[in-house]
């Protein structure tokens, strides 16, 4: 299918923030209608497969996190917000790229990225969700489609790529350079253009749904100053968000005033933001000598339960560094303090895991899942450590247990791969590792899994069909992205 219009906009990237406190009727804000009123532009259809298309290319590209914690926080976050935006009912994903990079992004069909170094940046959950509540509007506020203009018809696939190679111009100029020379041999020009109404409007309408989310309206401005403080160190390396959106005086002010319209709550952060962090750190650090080492140093400091966080970040770093049993001691201890934590009880099974003590994590996971039971991470880790014990057939009952939209991730398809290895179906086995290469964005690998899967004992009618639509499906994709070189 092709994208025809003209002036269809490709994707928004950037990175802008805003803040937390209750709704009030001060910000009623009426805005002007600068989106595309036809709707004709792209269809909704259109819209869903061109963003879907958009991640699987980002995974070519980028580290999208695949942690399921993580995951798990930065959507429930992002849902929050969204249920109180101006369109609750619109989908939206929301997905953490492990780069230490200043970023966040808004992409077609409601994907929302946020760099890992973003999040470690922040100094309370309000200034994160002041940057998601920033990128929700773009998309609310359709700015997604003013941004950039196309002088040619692209195909879905061409399309996607092409705004995944944008977006890595915001991590690697000449990368982004290279990717959009492959993709397009030139035939095609974008240009960013936000402009101040489009960030303005943003900052209005994103901390409208902060307030009515219950985070701290405040937190925007003061993220907006610590980012601009932060402009002086990078010399010649301003990250490209700051480049494109410069966070100005004017800026600042406008957001403090607005924010001061608001009655002032304190506001706490959540325990799922502060672990979250806490995880980043210890998994993106340089080395886990480092990680431990910084947690160590604060170990002493705040609050009986900031101290045990930073017991967490002890934990996690050991277990990078393979010295399980001490890891061991400091998820029991924690347990036994915060039993109603899931972290705690995750980390302990995991320990187990790693240690490859199969039966022991087994228990530990199953324990957990009888207390924590509709937690998705450790329900994941569950089936990984009975696939690793020899026990698909349970692994594949928990499987089918899982959500609509678990079941529509790259781990989902790897591990059901897997689970039909072990029972040796293998057509089906190649079945589910296409679509898990298709997932990724690695659609020739698809391919040869299905033609793998056609030629493998098991196969039956019904199967052969399934196959044989899936596999025109990829072709049929390949052929519009060789097409469009």
């Amino acid at each position: 299918m092709l994208l025809k219009s003209k002036h269809f906009l490709l994707i928004l990237i950037f990175c802008s923030f805003c803040t937390k406190s209750p709704a009030t009727e001060i910000e009623n804000i009426i805005l002007p209608d600068l989106g595309d009123s036809s709707g004709t532009l792209i269809s909704p259809a259109q819209e869903k497969e061109l963003g879907a298309a958009f991640f699987r290319s980002l995974h070519r590209q980028l580290k999208i996190n695949q942690d399921g914690e993580i995951q798990q926080y930065i959507q429930s976050i992002g849902r929050e917000l969204v249920i109180n935006s101006d369109l609750p009912s619109n989908p939206f994903y929301f997905f953490v790229v492990m780069e230490n990079q200043i970023n966040a992004f808004a992409g077609p069909g409601g994907y929302i990225g946020v760099n890992s170094g973003l999040i470690l940046l922040t100094e309370s959950e309000s200034e994160l969700a002041s940057v998601m509540a920033h990128e929700i509007a773009h998309i609310t506020q359709r700015h997604l489609y003013r941004a950039f203009e196309a002088a040619s018809r692209l195909s879905i696939p061409t399309a996607a790529a092409t705004l995944a190679a944008i977006l890595i111009g915001t991590q690697s100029p000449a990368m982004a350079q290279a990717a959009l020379v492959a993709i397009q041999a030139g035939s095609v020009q974008f240009q960013i253009d936000f402009t101040r109404d489009n960030e303005k409007e943003a900052d209005r309408v994103g901390m409208k749904t902060l307030a009515n989310s219950n985070f701290n309206p405040r937190s925007m401005p003061t993220f907006f100053e610590r980012l601009q403080q932060s402009t002086r160190y990078y010399g010649q390396n301003i990250p490209e968000f700051l480049r494109t959106h410069p966070v100005s005086v004017s800026r600042i002010s406008d957001t403090r005033g607005r924010a001061n319209k608001y009655p002032y709550k304190q506001v706490t952060d959540s325990q799922g933001y502060l672990l979250t962090k806490v995880k980043l750190r210890a998994i993106t650090s340089s080395t886990p000598e480092k990680a431990l080492s910084y947690f160590k140093a604060r170990q002493q400091q705040g609050t009986k339960n900031q101290r045990a966080i930073n017991q967490y970040g002890i934990a996690l770093a050991l277990l990078e560094m393979q010295d399980y049993s001490t890891a061991e001691e400091i998820f029991k201890k924690l347990i036994k303090s915060y039993p109603e934590q899931p972290q705690y009880a995750y980390g302990l099974a995991t320990t187990a895991l790693k240690a490859q003590k199969y039966s022991k994590a087994l228990t530990l996971f199953k324990r957990a899942l009888l207390h924590f039971s509709n937690n998705t991470p450790i329900k994941i880790e569950y089936i990984s450590t009975l696939l690793k014990a020899n026990k698909p057939q349970k692994a594949k009952a928990i499987l089918d247990t899982l959500s609509y939209q678990e079941k529509n991730k790259p781990l989902y398809f790897e591990l059901l791969a897997q689970t039909y290895a072990d029972l040796k179906q293998d057509a089906e086995s190649h079945r589910y590792l296409a679509e898990y290469y298709y997932a990724v964005g690695n659609t020739p690998f698809a391919i040869l899994q299905i033609k793998l899967a056609k030629k493998a004992k098991g196969n039956n009618f019904y199967l052969q069909s399934i196959l044989n639509d899936r596999l025109a499906f990829f072709a049929n994709e390949e052929s519009e992205r060789e097409l469009n070189k």
